[in-house]
């Protein structure tokens, strides 16, 4: 039976021509739609977004899901599909996933991620191998892999990272080469100016002797 142009009663056992369906065929469900200050019954082979399908032995009826940002649930408490943007965790609805978890992008659901301990102290301070013999060199720390994720697909975290330190020794004890400070380098231009000095002095010494 419909009433107008449009076929409202379409599933229906029983039907009024203001209401719509008032009691469904046993496998539909009724659904209750309100447009503006109007509401008609509808009867459905499955519930629109939003809401989920609650079967009673009297009728079976469209229930609306209580979890906020749901489009739509497997019952009152437990969603199945998020609306966009929110990532489904344990039936719930997340802008991000829980510590611990991580998004999987293409399905917009949290699993089981990788989960690392903590980081270890900083490493000695070296460069080439050594721990000495330069001003500047990289020192590590490390951390492990407590418990792998859930999917190949999730990645773990940095295991271990570097960062620029100052060593605690520039020059090598007992090294064969030292870069001469600027200190000793004056003493030693110094030195060579007075041997030349006193060389040049013998030298006018000896000439003056031989003309006498």
């Amino acid at each position: 039976a419909s009433y107008g142009p449009n076929p409202i009663c379409k599933g229906c056992l029983s039907c009024s021509k203001d209401n719509g369906c008032i009691r469904c065929q046993h496998k539909l469900f009724f659904f209750l739609r309100r447009e503006g200050m109007r509401q008609y019954g509808e009867c459905l082979h499955s519930c629109p977004s939003g809401y989920y399908g609650l079967r009673t032995p009297d009728m079976n009826r469209c229930s609306r899901c209580r979890i906020e940002n749901c489009d739509s649930c497997f019952s009152r408490d437990f969603c199945t599909k998020c609306k966009t943007g929110f990532y489904s965790h344990r039936g719930r609805c997340f802008r991000g996933c829980p510590p611990g978890f991580a998004a999987l992008e293409e399905l917009m659901e949290c699993v089981e991620g990788c989960e690392v301990g903590q980081w270890s102290e900083w490493g000695t301070c070296s460069r080439n191998n050594k721990t000495c013999g330069f001003k500047w060199g990289l020192e590590t720390r490390t951390r492990q892999i407590v418990k792998k994720p859930a999917k190949d697909t999730v990645p773990c975290p940095t295991i271990a990272e570097s960062r620029r330190c100052k060593m605690a020794m520039r020059h090598c004890p007992g090294g064969k080469w030292r870069r001469p400070t600027k200190t000793k380098d004056k003493k030693k231009k110094k030195k060579n100016l007075m041997e030349r000095a006193q060389k040049q002095h013998s030298i006018f010494l000896a000439t003056d002797k031989t003309s006498q």
